[in-house]
């Protein structure tokens, strides 16, 4: 499987497989799941820094825009598109602020 295909299955499956409440339902990822993904998925120091498991409650204000108080897949890939563009920032040394454009770059993609 080519690399780009692995990391959008990747996605998919960690958020089905922490989201799926054997039920029926729609997706979505409460608090606990959340916060399980990020201790259980996320494990280099430079990500570990800008979305923390220990800070749930602001991670999910930052990822919750429609405010139910879940996180369904697209404010899933939010989180993800973010930490990948801090990682980005982080790799070509222009940097990356924690909670770097939180609203403003939500206001700008809506």
């Amino acid at each position: 499987m080519a690399r780009l295909d692995q990391v959008i299955t990747t996605m998919v499956d960690i958020f089905l497989e922490y989201a799926d409440d054997g039920e029926g339902k729609k997706p979505k990822l409460n608090k606990e799941e959340l916060k399980r993904v990020l201790e259980q998925e996320i494990q280099s120091p430079e990500l570990k820094e800008k979305i923390n498991a220990d800070d749930i409650e602001e991670v999910m204000e930052m990822l919750d825009k429609n405010h139910d108080g879940e996180v369904n897949f697209k404010e899933f890939c939010r989180c993800v598109s973010d930490l990948a563009k801090c990682y980005y920032s982080k790799k070509t040394g222009k940097g990356c602020k924690k909670g770097k454009g939180k609203n403003q770059e939500a206001e700008q993609e809506d």
